[in-house]
């Protein structure tokens, strides 16, 4: 292992920042803009600069790869200003509309395909939490896997990766891992570089590959919506049945109309109150009960 180079393959995914853009507007002061910005997974980021570290130690080779449409070059060339050697991104139309298993199937033609000793992703997406995809598509081409990785070192003499990660209640476990394998990166494990300037513009005429179907030798129908496990199913959203109410009385107390203001106009429906015996009370149940053919008419 020590005389062969190591191939890292890190899989980049883009991510809807949940902070708010802000803009400056004439007088200086912030000014919030609507709409969401995309942003480069931080947790991939680490997972990235983790690559990079191991590839200023020794002799390796980075390789980012993303899944996505040409608004992933630039995630892609900021990976290749802080240190990847080499840019893939993979895209087919055909690729439209699928869940996380198509994506693995995806993912795991690429590990094929690359062949890396080491293949990272980052443990947690920002505005979706879990992504499993990294995860099965290891699990598929039987890759060892240690997710929610603080620190990753590599041990050429015994052909595997020492991994540190964060278990439950904050307590930590040290794993080990033969090589190849997959290690998915918390973004406590490293902070990411800022490149130079001088990396950002050899990056800007570094060539990106573009994989589409062709490349991957896949079939139309195991990817996008044909090759999902899940369906879409139809949905309808609950809608409440709100009753008009006046306004709040003025001479009300003003704890009284703030109660009425915050209860969005919604009254609660009055129900019927029933009065009888236990018997005549047991008698109705069971009417409706035969009523709806839950019971056997000799039962009432």
């Amino acid at each position: 292992m020590a005389s062969k180079r190591l191939d890292i393959v890190v899989l980049l995914r883009e991510v809807r920042d949940p902070r708010p853009p802000a803009r400056l507007a004439g007088g200086g002061a912030a000014v919030r803009d609507t709409g969401l910005r995309r942003i480069v997974n931080p947790d991939d980021l680490s997972a990235l600069e983790v690559a990079a570290g191991l590839a200023d130690a020794r002799d390796a080779a980075v390789t980012a790869v993303a899944l996505g449409s040409d608004r992933l070059d630039d995630a892609l060339r900021l990976a290749l200003s802080m240190g990847a050697a080499r840019a893939v991104r993979v895209w087919d139309d055909a690729m439209e509309d699928g869940d996380a298993v198509a994506e693995a199937r995806v993912l795991r033609r690429v590990l094929e395909i690359l062949r890396p000793a080491l293949f990272l992703a980052g443990t947690r997406l920002l505005d979706r939490g879990d992504d499993p995809s990294p995860a099965l598509a290891a699990a598929s081409a039987g890759l060892p896997l240690a997710s929610a990785a603080l620190s990753l070192r590599l041990d050429p003499d015994r052909d595997r990766a020492e991994v540190v990660r964060r278990s439950e209640k904050g307590a930590r476990q040290r794993v080990a891992l033969h090589l190849p394998c997959a290690v998915l990166v918390d973004a406590a494990a490293a902070e990411p570089r800022y490149p130079d300037l001088p990396a950002v513009l050899r990056s800007i005429e570094a060539p990106v590959e573009r994989w589409g179907i062709e490349e991957l030798g896949l079939p139309a129908r195991a990817l996008g919506f044909d090759g999902a496990a899940l369906r879409a199913a139809g949905v309808g959203v609950p809608r409440c049945d709100p009753l008009r109410v006046e306004a709040p009385d003025a001479s009300l107390p003003a704890h009284e109309r703030v109660r009425q203001l915050f209860s969005g106009g919604i009254r609660p429906r009055g129900g019927r109150m029933h009065f009888g015996t236990a018997d005549e009370a047991a008698s109705r149940i069971l009417e409706i009960l035969g009523e709806e053919g839950l019971v056997p008419r000799s039962a009432r």
